[in-house]
C-alpha cells in the first residue's frame, strides 16, 4: 500500500524515485458527512449517476464520479484552502491517479473537475455560498452546484453556476407547477431537481428520472408481483 512517504517509481525514471505524496483523509465532520450521505450515498444518487453517465456519455474508464476527498491544484502538505467537495464529476481523467493520491489533484489530471456539488449543512452553508464559489471559479471548474434540503443554509433550495470568462454566472432555476425546483446542467446533460427535499437527476430526452435505490426497489417489487400474478394464472388453467 502506498503511504504518504512512499517512493513510487515513474515510467522511464532512473535512480531514486521522487517522493509521492498521498493526501490524508479529510477531517471527520459527522454533521456534514450525514447531509451528503443522506442525499448522495444512501439514496444511490452517486452510484446511479455514474451508471447513467457510463451508458449515455461513454468512456467509463476515464470518467470519475467521486466525493469526500480533497480537491487541490497541486500536491501539497499545506492543506490551507484545499477543499473536499461532496461530489465531483470529471471526464477524460485518470481515476487510478485519483485513488493513488487519495485526492483530485489538478496538475495530475491536467484539468479541473467538470462539475462540483455541495450539499448544505448548518456548519458549511455560508462557506458553500461564498468562499467555495470563489475558490471553485479560481480553479476553473465549469459548473458549481449547491443543494439545500430546507433552503435555510444556502438561502435557496437549489443553485448552480456556470463559468463564463473566468467568473461564475448563475444558472437559471425554475420552480415547476408541482413545487419542484429545477436547473439544467450542460456538463451532465441532466436536470438537477429539488423534489420534496431530495436531490434527483432528471433526463430530459427520455422524460424520466435517473434511478435511485428506492426506485429500483419499487421496480423489482412490481416485477415480482407481475411474475407471481402470471404464475397464479397458469396454475388456474
Amino acid at each position: 500500500m502506498t503511504t504518504a512517504n512512499s517512493p513510487v517509481p515513474q515510467a522511464g525514471q532512473t535512480g531514486t524515485p521522487r517522493e509521492f505524496y498521498v493526501f490524508p483523509d479529510p477531517p471527520e465532520c459527522p454533521e456534514d458527512r450525514m447531509t451528503s450521505f443522506d442525499q448522495l450515498t444512501i439514496t444511490g444518487n452517486a452510484h446511479y449517476l455514474a451508471a447513467h453517465l457510463a451508458q449515455y456519455r461513454g468512456h467509463p474508464e476515464s470518467t470519475l464520479v467521486a466525493g469526500d476527498r480533497y480537491l487541490a491544484l497541486a500536491p501539497t502538505r499545506n492543506l490551507a484552502g484545499v477543499r473536499y467537495p461532496d461530489l465531483l464529476v470529471a471526464f477524460d481523467v485518470d481515476p487510478a491517479a485519483y485513488k493513488a493520491r487519495n485526492a483530485y489533484v489538478i496538475t495530475d489530471q491536467t484539468k479541473p473537475p467538470d462539475l462540483v456539488l455541495e450539499v448544505a449543512s448548518p456548519s458549511t452553508g455560508r462557506v458553500d455560498v461564498e468562499e467555495k464559489r470563489v475558490d471553485y471559479a479560481a480553479l476553473g471548474i465549469p459548473e458549481y452546484w449547491r443543494f439545500d434540503e430546507t433552503g435555510e443554509h444556502h438561502g435557496t433550495r437549489l443553485a448552480g453556476d456556470s463559468l463564463v470568462d473566468g467568473a461564475y454566472v448563475p444558472i437559471p432555476i425554475e420552480q415547476l407547477a408541482d413545487g419542484l425546483y429545477q436547473g439544467y446542467s450542460e456538463v451532465l446533460q441532466l436536470c438537477l431537481r429539488w423534489v420534496e427535499g431530495q436531490l434527483r437527476w432528471y433526463f430530459p430526452p427520455e422524460e424520466r428520472y435517473v434511478a435511485t435505490l428506492e426506485s429500483e426497489r419499487v421496480r423489482a417489487e412490481l416485477a415480482e408481483a407481475r411474475i407471481q400474478e402470471l404464475e397464479e394464472r397458469l396454475r388456474r388453467q
